[in-house]
């Protein structure tokens, strides 16, 4: 059930393309999936979302699509609910300190490395499979957002916690925290950028970043991150179906 090699695929240092779902129907995951992306951002901070819709999402993945879910915060009742249902891994938003990181490793990988509860979900195929725990701290990727100055300052050590595989920037709440809410071009915003990007460089933690335009994405792939995720789903639906409209009424 669970795509076995994402976790090292972001620890090879290449270059994995996603997106992110906020809509609910599985035939737009379905759909996205087949096109060739590498994973998939499932939203659960900032989307409608329910669980059982984000199981249904999962379900329809095409099996080669990694499917990450984005907890709407950095708790253990969220992380453990969100893995029983098949998430490949989580990406944990606001993480700010070396404490923040800790929280989020220990409720996604089972005891002794982590806190992990068992219950039989759609990973466990609902208890059908008994050894589910024992290669699931493996497999589970564990992803933690930068979104604030804090955390900038605090990035050493929070990629010294063992267990993180890869850190994300969210660069509209990053900007917001220096007061400059989506002015990610700003040369302070993207002074902190750099600074995240070359301590993920120097410890080889897979360097992550949101990009809502392809060409912003393809900036930061060559700038040298590797986890980008390029766009939203209902962005791309909406600037595709405007693009179309205005062509038709020229």
């Amino acid at each position: 059930m669970k795509f076995a090699k994402f976790r090292d695929k972001i620890k090879s240092g290449k270059t994995q393309i996603g997106t992110i779902v906020s809509l609910s129907p599985p035939a737009v995951t379905e759909c996205l999936s087949n096109l060739g992306y590498d994973w998939l951002w499932i939203d659960l901070e900032h989307s409608p979302l329910s669980l059982e819709q984000v199981q249904a999402i999962l379900s329809a993945k095409h099996s080669d699509c990694a499917g990450l879910v984005r907890v709407p915060t950095n708790a253990d009742e969220w992380i453990k609910r969100v893995l029983d249902i098949g998430a490949d891994g989580i990406i944990v938003p606001h993480v700010s300190n070396k404490a923040d990181a800790l929280r989020a490793v220990k409720s996604a990988k089972y005891p002794p490395f982590g806190k992990r509860s068992f219950g039989a979900g759609r990973a466990h195929t609902y208890g059908l499979d008994a050894t589910h725990h024992e290669n699931a701290n493996e497999l589970t990727c564990v992803v933690v957002q930068i979104e604030d100055q804090e955390a900038v300052k605090n990035i050493e050590e929070i990629i010294s916690v063992d267990g993180i595989d890869g850190i994300i920037i969210g660069p509209y709440d990053l900007s917001g925290s220096f007061g400059k809410l989506g002015k990610v071009g700003d040369p302070e915003v993207q002074n902190a950028i750099k600074n995240v990007l070359a301590a993920c460089q120097k410890h080889k933690v897979a360097a992550g970043i949101f990009a809502l335009l392809p060409e912003q994405a393809k900036g930061y792939i060559d700038a040298g991150f590797t986890l980008v995720a390029a766009g939203v789903d209902l962005h791309t639906m909406w600037t595709s179906a405007k693009h179309k409209l205005e062509e038709l009424r020229k």
